[in-house]
């Protein structure tokens, strides 16, 4: 096995701070919805994406990320992604505010665009150990299915 780049370490960290990000946020979304359908279904992807937070640390751990540097790294695109997610994330609250349903899809629709592009960043790389890339394609197609499916019932709700 190669070396384990400050990269790929810093990426592992950003992935598992972007889906604590969604966590809370997922919860939020779901706190805020009148729906009781769309609320047990955002409470299941706020628990997904700790679930997710939980397994990046252990592909981490297996391909010997102990503990991330927060040192910024030469390409700061993941590190620039996570943070715009968590501003997505935070914006999440005044969206719940007076809104309905569909703006707080919309909010959640957004958090999740902005996590398919840290996690395309990540499978960009070229250092990646197969194992770990292989939870990162499958954590990707499970957030990419639930935007989709939060697309869908934004357009259902008003």
């Amino acid at each position: 096995m190669s070396a384990i780049t400050e990269n790929t370490a810093r990426a592992f960290n950003d992935l598992v701070e972007i889906n604590k990000t969604a966590t809370k946020g997922y919860q939020e979304a779901a706190e805020g919805v009148t729906s009781p359908d769309l609320r047990s279904e955002l409470s299941k992807f706020s628990q997904q994406r700790a679930q997710f937070a939980a397994d990046l640390e252990q592909a981490a751990r297996r391909i010997g990320v102990e503990a991330p540097s927060q040192e910024s790294t030469i390409e700061g695109a993941l590190t620039d992604a996570a943070a715009a997610l968590h501003r997505g994330w935070i914006n999440i609250k005044s969206a719940v505010t007076g809104q309905n349903d569909s703006a707080i899809l919309g909010e959640c629709e957004t958090g999740d665009a902005t996590a398919l592009q840290a996690y395309e960043v990540a499978l960009r790389s070229s250092e990646l150990p197969v194992e770990a890339r292989t939870v990162i394609q499958q954590q990707h197609s499970d957030i990419l299915s639930a935007k989709n499916w939060v697309t869908q019932q934004k357009g259902r709700v008003s």
